[in-house]
């Protein structure tokens, strides 16, 4: 199970008993948006190659209280 925590400058993961962050300016490179219109599915598909996503994706703006 992947867990992620988002914050106002970037996510902390813990994949398979890994920790480790992912900075914005990396999720903004790698999904091409801006990090506040980026989704918690997109964000669980640069870490995992094939997730098992499940409910409605949800916008980081969403997710963080700016």
């Amino acid at each position: 199970m992947t867990t992620l925590s988002f914050s106002e400058d970037g996510v902390d993961v813990v994949y398979e008993g890994t920790e480790f962050r992912l900075e914005r300016d990396l999720v903004e490179d790698a999904t091409q948006k801006n990090y506040f219109d980026v989704t918690d599915h997109e964000v669980l598909r640069i870490v995992e190659d094939d997730p098992q996503i499940s409910g409605e994706a949800r916008q980081i703006s969403d997710i963080v209280d700016r």
